[in-house]
């Protein structure tokens, strides 16, 4: 909890008082009460480690509590015409600190430098990458669930590199965006590998638009067990489409899918051999404003980290990677109350089913209820 309070107090100090007298702070807090209806009794060690449900709601059976998921605390400035700066820190509970509190780290810090040509933006630092930033203003429900990609951690919400990003089409019908990075997240660099980004952002009317996304995550080769001397390559490419639809004010839809190849990640212990591995998934959202004040929302998710029936048999991988494997179901439902300009109180319900292991059955659905609270304070 020193460190997170040291790294807060070094922040604030690095920014000068002129700097912020012309910026702007903003800030925003969700978190939960939330019930744990169901889960199978032996959940934590038979269904898949990710699994949607136990990241919205650790616990087993019964477990309640109250929960703060996330807190956003950002510095915008522009420092001048041609150039903008963001500093934002996270207080985050799954970022605990060495003694086991909340911890704070470094979200965003990057130095934007604006229409570098016609039309586009130069971006440098710890920044957002191209994969989910337009399916998830889409969505619009990221204090109930994250989108997707970023929920299972197909591509991770921060990078730390360059980015180039603007307009194809002098309208703003066809955007592009491009970025190299670390693939580190927000943690340092500890390898010379980069992950390199892609997207093309489509806006035939103002109602209507669309994202076609690929990148390219540069791994080192590593050893193969089972032919001495012998290297493999671990690379991984992902792509990805978004569809979305909306009526401001009234209904919005979105469909997002994607896949993933990741060469030699299934070991077969039995032909001791190794293949690539493809997950798949889609997500399915909407939301109606039943009346300015209050909307109702759904999501339905399928994701298979394995399409290979191979990547979940124990008999060829270990059990564990198998289990891991293993498809799922991901609902979530609710109602979003507007009680105040920037207060939502949204009661949702959680509801998550696991495919059956080789051979044996199931394990049970989660289901959680909770009380989400989201509220912009800054």
């Amino acid at each position: 909890m020193k460190k997170s309070l040291i790294l807060l107090a070094v922040g604030l100090i690095a920014i000068s008082a002129t700097a912020l007298s012309q910026g702007k702070f903003s800030g925003y807090m969700f978190g939960d009460y939330y019930y744990t209806v169901a889960r199978d009794s032996s959940f934590n060690h038979t269904a898949p480690s990710n699994a949607a449900s136990g990241s919205a709601a650790p616990g087993t059976k019964a477990m309640q509590a109250f929960q703060l998921r996330r807190v956003y605390f950002t510095y915008d400035n522009d420092i001048s015409e041609q150039f903008a700066t963001r500093f934002r820190l996270e207080a985050d509970q799954a970022a605990n600190a060495s003694n086991g509190k909340i911890g704070v780290f470094v979200k965003d810090a990057y130095l934007k430098w604006k229409n570098v040509f016609s039309g586009s933006d130069l971006i440098f630092g710890i920044q957002p990458p191209p994969a989910y930033e337009i399916s998830e203003a889409a969505w619009g429900y990221r204090s109930l669930e994250k989108t997707i990609m970023d929920l299972r951690g197909i591509v991770s919400s921060r990078d730390q590199g360059i980015s180039l990003h603007g307009k194809l089409v002098g309208d703003g019908m066809v955007n592009y965006w491009v970025m190299v990075a670390n693939n580190s997240g927000n943690s340092p660099e500890t390898d010379k590998y980069k992950r390199y980004y892609a997207h093309i952002h489509v806006k035939p009317s103002a109602n209507l638009q669309a994202t076609v996304y690929a990148d390219l995550a540069d791994r080192a080769d590593f050893n193969d067990a089972y032919h001495s001397g012998s290297t493999l390559r671990n690379s991984a490419i992902t792509t990805a489409l978004f569809v979305g639809y909306s009526e401001p004010f009234a209904y919005n839809l979105g469909v997002e899918a994607f896949l993933q190849s990741t060469s030699n990640a299934l070991k077969d212990t039995s032909s001791k051999s190794y293949t690539s591995r493809s997950a798949l998934g889609i997500s399915i959202f909407g939301s109606y404003n039943l009346m300015p004040e209050l909307a109702v929302m759904a999501r339905y998710d399928n994701y298979n980290p394995s399409t290979d029936s191979k990547g979940k048999d124990p008999v060829k991988v270990t059990s564990g990677v198998a289990i891991n494997n293993l498809a799922r179901n991901y609902i979530i439902a609710g109602l979003s109350y507007k009680a105040d300009k920037n207060v939502y109180i949204i009661p949702n319900i959680v509801y998550e089913t696991y495919e059956a292991p080789k051979s044996r059955t199931a394990p049970y659905p989660s289901v959680t209820a909770r009380l989400t609270l989201h509220y912009i304070f800054l």
